[in-house]
């Protein structure tokens, strides 16, 4: 048996059945890792002797019935900007060199809590900036469905890692489309829960109005599981919605259900095979039962000035804290404070992040305020506004997650406004603070992979999961694999 084509749910019971021991499972999991990822880069660190013996104390606790989650033995790994207790913790970044924290994030610790095992640390574009995988200090991360295809962005290590079956399921961040954007590109499954489902505690911060922690998986079944798994209340983190962990319970019929694709995400700029891939999910959908019309949202049209405005404003804010002193970086070379502060900076932050810095320190600066951050607050209201009227009418809204399949590299990294319209059907789902997955709905031209966005009203998870859930078992899209490299084949 290959263990490691297993889904997270088959592989938890196995587990829990003692048909396979929970440090097997890990041993063979980090020996495909090492056996792959030099063809990927989808990890930026491994935690082999850790995760061994996590292994051996996991399985004490589900021998004598004190662990008893779905995930429990089950390994995973997270995307290298949420905090992890004594493991190096970077961003991707060159100013985090070294740092490792002294606590785990919310997110993490729940699923460790639960019994899931960390295998390690997944690339990421530098603290989430960038829709390729391109700009992490550790290199790119190599999209396994295309030779020299770029994974999307920023949690392409966290799409890659579980499209090559190194890990069961992995965590991404989701900004502006940054864990839906991989998941289209890589032909997995991957959600962006509503804003504060899920605690942001421990997760390093590009926007923190727009950031959200949630799983990327081989299936519906097991993004649902991790979600339940990860959601609830934290008293840690203000922005926390004050409810209990989401519950699925999942099936498959989709009869009635109201479901509409917005004709301003159809018009110029969409690949082709990727319009015909989404339109042909929504004909499946409509011969399940269904009921799919058109309608149009042209407030999207300004969705994209507004989220680089206000997440770069944010970004500005909260990465003010990396000055070389405290963690992290510390250039050499300097004479004095200011001289530490500035050199340190202009060497330990990449190309994107210092632009989007410098975007947000603009638009907030004094005599620019009001004609650029302020009024994006305000589009951002008016698009928040368009959802709710939508949702009035329908359950759930269909489009695209990409007006493309995988890019190569390099094709996007030195036009940051071609790479900026790659989010142009994501990010407006952050700025309204909704739920959002994305499920493989088929391929292109060239067998690269199309996702398909389904995006619902605040907290309604459990809509969105059983309509994705019931187009995956009615297709097979998401049982396709890429052709697995190992060692130097890449």
């Amino acid at each position: 048996m290959d263990l490691s084509k297993l889904t997270a749910l088959e592989a938890g019971k196995l587990i829990k059945n003692k048909e396979i021991s929970v440090a097997e499972i890990t041993k063979a999991a980090l020996e495909n890792i090492e056996k792959t990822d030099g063809c990927y880069n989808a990890f930026v660190s491994v935690c082999h002797d850790e995760a061994m013996k996590q292994a051996d104390m996991v399985q004490k606790g589900i021998d004598d019935g004190t662990l008893t989650s779905p995930l429990a033995g089950v390994p995973m790994a997270v995307k290298d900007n949420m905090c992890t207790k004594g493991i190096l913790t970077t961003a991707a970044s060159k100013i985090l060199t070294g740092f490792r924290p002294f606590y785990n994030s919310t997110a993490v610790e729940k699923l460790e809590n639960a019994g899931a095992i960390l295998l390690g640390k997944l690339n990421m574009d530098e603290f989430a900036m960038g829709s390729t995988t391109e700009t992490s200090f550790y290199g790119p991360t190599i999209n396994p469905w295309g030779e020299n295809r770029v994974p999307g962005g920023s949690s392409g290590g966290s799409a890659v890692a579980v499209a090559t079956d190194q890990a069961y399921f992995t965590l991404g961040s989701d900004t502006g489309g940054s864990i839906r954007q991989p998941a289209s590109f890589c032909g997995v499954t991957g959600i962006k829960p509503t804003y504060g489902t899920v605690s942001r505690y421990g997760l390093l911060a590009y926007a923190s109005s727009l950031d959200q922690i949630g799983p990327i998986g081989k299936t519906v079944e097991d993004v649902a599981e991790v979600l339940s798994a990860i959601s609830g209340h934290d008293s840690k983190d203000s922005t926390s919605v004050n409810q209990e962990s989401l519950k699925f319970n999942l099936e498959n019929n989709v009869k009635g259900k109201r479901i509409g694709i917005p004709l301003d995400y159809f018009g110029k700029g969409l690949d082709t095979d990727v319009k015909a891939r989404v339109l042909e999910a929504a004909k499946k959908l409509e011969s399940m039962g269904a009921v799919v019309e058109e309608f149009n949202m042209p407030e999207l049209e300004y969705a994209i000035p507004t989220y680089y405005i206000i997440a770069c404003a944010e970004a500005s804010s909260n990465l003010s804290r990396y000055d070389g002193v405290k963690y992290g970086y510390s250039s050499p070379n300097f004479e004095d404070l200011t001289d530490l502060y500035y050199n340190s900076r202009s060497e330990g932050f990449g190309m994107e992040v210092k632009r989007r810095i410098m975007i947000g320190a603009f638009v907030l600066s004094s005599g620019y305020y009001d004609a650029y951050y302020k009024k994006a607050l305000m589009v951002k209201a008016l698009i928040k506004q368009s959802f709710d009227r939508a949702f009035d009418k329908y359950d759930a809204i269909l489009s695209p997650t990409a007006p493309t399949t995988a890019l190569k590299i390099g094709e996007n990294l030195n036009d940051p406004l071609k790479m900026y319209l790659g989010d142009i059907y994501t990010v407006s789902v952050n700025l309204a603070g909704l739920p959002s997955i994305v499920v493989p709905c088929g391929f292109d031209r060239e067998g690269l992979p199309v996702g398909l966005q389904i995006t619902g009203k605040a907290f309604s998870e459990n809509t969105l999961m059983n309509v994705a859930y019931s187009f995956q078992q009615e297709t097979d899209f998401h049982l396709k694999k890429p052709v697995i490299k190992t060692g130097k084949e890449a």
